[in-house]
């Protein structure tokens, strides 16, 4: 998993290349814009484009991607209810 600087929707913001089909959106972190993920499409994606179990996307996912921290642009990754 690569963390890219992206020109939108202000430039500098940080996004995690190769899950552009989870994020659903930006928030705001101490007025700083960060890219919002949903968990449940990142495994998704690592399942299907990596042909990981569901036990080794959520490893790989914890891990190496919400794990990662980048600087302050970090993006946020949530677990939705429902």
């Amino acid at each position: 998993m690569a963390i890219e600087v992206d020109t939108y929707p202000e430039e500098g913001t940080l996004t995690a290349d190769g899950f552009e089909d989870a994020l659903i959106g930006y928030g705001l972190q101490f007025n700083r814009p960060v890219a919002v993920y949903d968990v449940e499409k990142c495994i998704n994606i690592l399942q299907l484009r990596d042909g990981m179990t569901e036990d080794e996307a959520i490893e790989y996912f914890q891990f190496n991607v919400q794990g990662a921290y980048v600087g302050e642009s970090t993006p946020i990754f949530i677990y939705s209810y429902g």
